[in-house]
């Protein structure tokens, strides 16, 4: 799955760990979520997006190869 995390993040001028203390998740997570390592569950992904001020589907994006 393709995401713009960092391109959110960059825009409210939020650090990984800023954004890891408002989530209420580490660091590393990010760090995981931003590098398409780690897909966040459904609840969290929603919370990031409410965070972002956008939809779910301006953060993450299925590629064609998440199908099958």
């Amino acid at each position: 799955m393709k995401n713009t995390v960092v391109e959110h993040r960059r825009k409210l001028d939020y650090s990984q760990e800023k954004l890891a203390e408002t989530l209420g998740v580490s660091r590393q997570t990010i760090i995981s979520i931003e590098k398409g390592k780690y897909n966040p569950s459904l609840p969290l992904a929603m919370i990031m997006a409410e965070v972002f001020q956008v939809q779910v589907e301006d953060i993450f994006e299925l590629e064609a190869s998440d199908y099958k």
